[in-house]
């Protein structure tokens, strides 16, 4: 397996993104070679930094990067052209959707690709459909955001039958505006998909379910409110644990717990988001993504293209 990664995208690029790379070369030996793609110079001279020397890294120069304005056009063109089985980026997200949308083209069926963003939640996690990608979603869109979530979650997760719910700001069938009524409808007549109906925001997080559909402007705002609210969360624990000797003891010995609840919560576990829809296989990593991050974003580029997914999408897009 071949992966093109973006080493210039991202925040804390490239250094995190070479040592990302390092890390997955060592875990994972499925990954047969990683196309690293950014200024030559800047790469080499990170990779002799970091000893990051292999025959399963090639530099791949190219003067454009991932950014606010200028999409990596060679990152893509070596999946477009075969030489890299999927690309991963914590580049611009707009960029990377309109990159790959481009050049990649859309599967055959579906109108608009969908970003699928991971959600812990007690009963494992919980996919956000469209999470960015399409801001200004039309009904059929979701469908087609339906289809490729229960495939991806059968395939990639290991689910045997995905629960789809549709946000709304009630689980009753008539709440919602005329965008989710409308939805809904065609939802309920959509073969192949368990849609269990309308799921508020506390579903996200208490009932079980394995993709929830939304336009990718209130996808975004979720996703980014949780972030943010669990950021704090564990801000405020530590100035609480930390207030005086007897709970800094309590908390010396809950270490493994708060341990495995980080671990839980932090996107770096989960690493990256698949773009679905776009006849290859991206992945979207996050803009201030860690080493950690881009080792798992490679995993889960890894995995995505190991189950075939988009083989998937198209076979569960016949009966639809």
């Amino acid at each position: 397996m071949k992966l093109a990664l973006d080493a210039m995208g991202g925040d804390h690029a490239p250094s995190v993104n070479i040592l990302g790379a390092k890390a997955a070369l060592a875990l994972y030996p499925a990954i047969k070679k990683i196309f690293l793609v950014g200024d030559g110079p800047t790469l080499e001279a990170q990779c002799q930094e970091h000893r990051l020397s292999s025959d399963r890294i090639t530099i791949v120069h190219a003067s454009e990067v991932i950014g606010m304005a200028e999409p990596g056009a060679k990152t893509v063109d070596l999946v477009k052209t075969g030489d890299a089985d999927a690309f991963i980026s914590a580049g611009n997200t707009g960029a990377c959707v309109a990159s790959a949308t481009i050049k990649l083209r859309l599967i055959e069926g579906i109108e608009r690709a969908g970003i699928a963003s991971p959600l812990p939640n007690e009963h494992g996690v919980c996919n956000i459909l469209d999470a960015g990608a399409n801001p200004e979603a039309k009904p059929q869109h979701l469908i087609g955001y339906a289809i490729m979530g229960t495939a991806f979650a059968k395939h990639v997760l290991g689910v045997a039958d995905p629960l789809v719910g549709l946000m709304s700001n009630g689980e009753e069938d008539e709440k919602g505006t005329t965008f989710t009524k409308e939805t809904f409808a065609l939802l309920k007549e959509t073969p192949g998909i368990h849609f269990i109906g309308n799921v508020e925001g506390h579903d996200l997080f208490e009932t079980p379910l394995h993709v929830v559909l939304c336009d990718g402007f209130t996808g975004n705002i979720v996703l980014k409110s949780c972030e943010a609210t669990a950021k704090a969360m564990g801000k405020w624990l530590k100035q609480e644990l930390t207030a005086n000797p007897l709970r800094t003891l309590g908390a010396a010995m809950a270490k493994g717990a708060f341990k495995a609840l980080k671990e839980k919560s932090s996107y770096e576990s989960y690493g990256g988001c698949p773009l679905l829809g776009v006849n290859g296989v991206v992945i979207i990593a996050h803009g201030s993504s860690s080493a950690l991050a881009i080792q798992n974003a490679l995993r889960v580029a890894m995995e995505t293209v190991e189950n075939k997914v988009n083989d998937a999408i198209r076979e569960a897009l016949a009966p639809a």
